[in-house]
């Protein structure tokens, strides 16, 4: 373990895991228990993916999450170290509010949302989470938010437009 650690150091890769879940079922001689882990990594730089994982064993289930969320990393464009602009996040019954914050003031957020945030490097943020507090569907509304936006210069190309700076 500690030399897949010590990969992962190397990588600069950051892992949270979100949400760890004991799961049992019932069969004839008494009950069967195996784990769920819900795990988000990013590189702390803008790219951020999550993964789920199951097995029989907690480190098992953890090893194939975080595979699964290198597997499905995406670019988020950051602005100065929160969001370009205000977006919500619906998946399910949850919805994610995301507003960029000025500096100083911290990551607003709590649960699977702050890991996200942590993990995709951005240090100023406020966040709430409405609807429902499944860390499924909140961690999967936050994903949704954060691949809706779009950088000034992605807005610029499909609209045919150059950049400038504003006239003061």
């Amino acid at each position: 373990m500690d030399q897949q650690q010590q990969q992962q150091n190397e990588l600069g890769h950051i892992e949270k895991i979100v949400y760890l879940n004991r799961v049992a079922k019932v069969v004839k001689g008494g009950r069967r228990f195996s784990f769920s882990a819900l795990v988000v990594v990013g590189d702390g730089q803008g790219s951020v993916g999550w993964g789920l994982g199951k097995a029989q064993e907690v480190p098992e289930a953890i090893r194939k999450a975080n595979e699964r969320a290198r597997k499905t990393m995406v670019e988020i464009p950051l602005l100065d170290g929160t969001l370009p602009y205000e977006v919500l996040g619906i998946y399910g019954a949850g919805r994610v509010m995301l507003k960029p914050a000025s500096k100083g003031t911290g990551i607003i957020a709590g649960g699977p949302v702050r890991a996200i945030m942590e993990a995709v490097g951005v240090s100023d943020i406020l966040t709430k989470a409405i609807g429902t507090n499944n860390p499924h569907n909140v961690l999967k509304a936050t994903m949704a938010g954060l691949t809706s936006l779009r950088s000034a210069e992605e807005v610029g190309k499909i609209r045919g437009k150059t950049l400038e700076t504003p006239r003061k």
